[in-house]
């Protein structure tokens, strides 16, 4: 038997496909290089804006996007890993998918914290160069670059698991991100199984919805500060 409820809310979904893109876009125009290494720091600044807001979220959003519904401990992970018939059931962000999360978000971030203070060597550079000696920026920048093979790394991970749970699991992870609901069994016999108690779908109405709104606004004008 299983329920379908709505598990991620659209200020979740909307974060989620956003980054995707900006990363995406960030590292073409790096690539292409030349006048494209302008909106290569757009797309930085936007990203930075992002990793803020969800930070944020992480505290004040749906009931599955807030960071308590994914911080699982050690015995939780290993348990998942074993496949184990008693370990806890997650509607959410299950326990090897938080790992993911939050090493993207640290990765993620750290790239973009660190893009402020890098420079190309040759015309461009980020707002915050100016705060700091040459020699430490050129370290920054260095760890940029390396940085990128970590996120690139990260996100190859991020898709075989995905594929994974998709393919073989039959888990429709990805269309679950698109519109937000999520089938999930319920069968008071198994232990591993969600109660219904653990079903409570995600507040997703029009205050929830305003209230990202809002703060974005606040992480994109942190940000502008920051950057200006």
């Amino acid at each position: 038997m299983a329920a379908k409820i709505r598990v991620w809310d659209l200020p979740t979904r909307f974060f989620h496909w956003t980054l995707a893109g900006l990363v995406v876009a960030a590292f073409a125009a790096v690539k292409v290089g030349g006048a494209w290494i302008t909106w290569h720091f757009y797309a930085g600044y936007a990203i930075l804006t992002l990793i803020l807001f969800r930070v944020v979220w992480g505290f004040a959003g749906g009931r599955y996007a807030r960071f308590g519904a994914f911080l699982y401990g050690p015995r939780a992970i290993v348990a998942h890993v074993r496949g184990a018939p008693d370990r806890p059931h997650a509607p959410g962000h299950n326990q090897l998918g938080s790992l993911s999360v939050f090493a993207l978000l640290i990765a993620i971030g750290v790239q973009a914290s660190l893009g402020l203070f890098a420079n190309d060597e040759i015309a461009s550079e980020g707002p915050l160069v100016r705060l700091i000696s040459r020699d430490t920026s050129d370290l920054l920048t260095t760890l940029h670059r390396l940085n990128e093979r970590v996120i690139i790394a990260l996100v190859g991970l991020h898709l075989a698991a995905i594929a994974f749970y998709t393919f073989v699991r039959r888990e429709p992870l990805v269309a679950a991100m698109v519109h937000g609901d999520k089938p999930l069994p319920i069968d008071r016999q198994s232990t591993g199984s969600a109660d219904s108690r653990d079903l409570e779908p995600t507040r997703d109405d029009g205050g929830l919805r305003l209230r990202a709104a809002v703060l974005l606004a606040l992480c994109a004008a942190a940000v502008w500060w920051i950057v200006s």
